[in-house]
């Protein structure tokens, strides 16, 4: 009895599991496409475009916050060296080789390069 109750229960999960994914499909392919865009970017940039933004604003205020959003959890710091308003600190990013000069005091990216740098030109990250 236990196992024909275990049998049944079985089969009854596999059919609610085999049938719950087909109406969301046939009903409404625009859920399904949505929920794999909601996978994608927020920002919705390539990686490339977002390179480049936080180049554009290169020695602005906020381009380190710009930095933070784009490559949160992503950057890893290299090496200290003076430049900047007294320490520079080179972050690199291991997903698209790139490394990023950051002076923390007046948040700012001040100089970007591609590959593993541990140490920028001194007139790079003044």
């Amino acid at each position: 009895m236990k196992i024909a109750f275990s049998l049944l229960t079985s089969v009854a999960l596999a059919g609610m599991l085999t049938v719950w994914d087909v109406p969301l499909k046939t009903v409404s392919p625009s859920l399904v496409q949505a929920s794999a865009a909601e996978m994608k970017d927020a920002t919705g940039l390539t990686t490339q475009q977002k390179i480049d933004l936080v180049i554009k604003h290169k020695g602005q205020f906020g381009g380190g916050d710009e930095l933070r959003r784009f490559f949160f959890g992503d950057l890893e710091p290299l090496a200290v060296q003076p430049g900047g308003a007294g320490m520079v600190v080179n972050l690199y990013n291991k997903a698209n080789n790139v490394t990023f000069a950051y002076c923390s005091t007046f948040d700012v990216i001040v100089a970007v390069k591609k590959g593993k740098v541990t140490k920028f030109a001194a007139d790079e990250v003044k």
